[in-house]
């Protein structure tokens, strides 16, 4: 098996897939891209990548399929649907889900890659969309060790953050953990302002004290509470389900879940 990849496809070309496959056609690799928007599509071209008429006619021409539709069930779709990866790709080919989707999900999924010759990674994606186009992602890692490492080089075009965590599944227990660290945060950054306002507190105000104290989180400082939030309660769901499954209380995501929602409904942010 050849050491160096040197084509990548990117599956998903919104708000994180486009800047990405930006990267990656600046980074010098021989980029595709498909989307099921003609616009998205065009736009790939415009910045200097070949693009794909559907999954199966990409992962032919790749050694590496990044995978970043925005739900489980469209992973699935773009995986083992008609026109779909598992369709087209070639015995070897790296299948790395970027999208965030529940660890078991992932763990089924990679057992059905593996079945049809492929190396399933999962490499969901930390620090939102401004880091995209910073090329400054987080990746939580999973799956086979020496085909991760294969891959750094790629991932390196758009993330200056790289942590392979262990098997198929891991990246997505690194996320899930994450989103409900970050989800708490900003929970709570929002009741504190509540209580600021209470006191008639200029809220900057105490955010700049904040900043410099033993409360200070990446949520306070990114601001990233201020903009809408569409998979907040898809995130916290995840991790409830997950919970579930493996029969422990998190009583706390429960509560985040409800503080997100409030928070979404307060401002309209739907």
């Amino acid at each position: 098996m050849p050491t160096t990849i040197h084509t990548v496809g990117v599956i998903g070309l919104g708000k994180m897939g486009a800047p990405i496959l930006r990267h990656l056609v600046r980074g010098g690799f021989t980029a595709i891209g498909h989307d099921v928007d003609p616009t998205a599509m065009q736009r790939a071209r415009d910045d200097g990548a070949a693009t794909a008429p559907s999954a199966a006619a990409l992962a032919a021409n790749t050694e590496l399929v990044i995978v970043l539709t925005a739900f489980e069930h469209q992973v699935e779709q773009v995986i083992f649907g008609p026109d779909g990866v598992v369709e087209g790709a070639r015995p070897g080919t790296i299948v790395a889900i970027g999208a965030t989707i529940s660890p078991s999900a992932m763990q089924d999924m990679a057992a059905r890659m593996e079945a049809a010759g492929l190396i399933p990674l999962d490499i969901p994606l930390c620090r939102g969309e401004p880091a995209a186009e910073a090329g400054k992602l987080l990746i939580t890692g999973g799956g086979d060790a020496a085909s991760f490492d294969r891959c750094r080089p790629a991932f390196a075009c758009f993330a200056d953050a790289v942590h392979h965590l262990g098997a198929a599944g891991a990246g997505e227990v690194g996320k899930m953990v994450n989103n409900l660290t970050l989800w708490a945060c900003i929970s709570a950054n929002h009741e504190g302002n509540k209580l600021a306002d209470a006191f008639g507190i200029n809220r900057e105000r105490m955010r700049e004290m904040l900043l410099q104290s033993s409360a200070q989180n990446w949520a306070m400082s990114s601001r990233v509470g201020e903009i809408p939030m569409p998979w907040a309660e898809k995130d916290m769901m995840i991790v409830l389900h997950e919970a579930d499954a493996a029969r422990i209380s998190l009583p706390l995501c429960g509560t985040v879940k409800e503080v997100i929602k409030g928070i979404k409904l307060a401002r309209g942010d739907w």
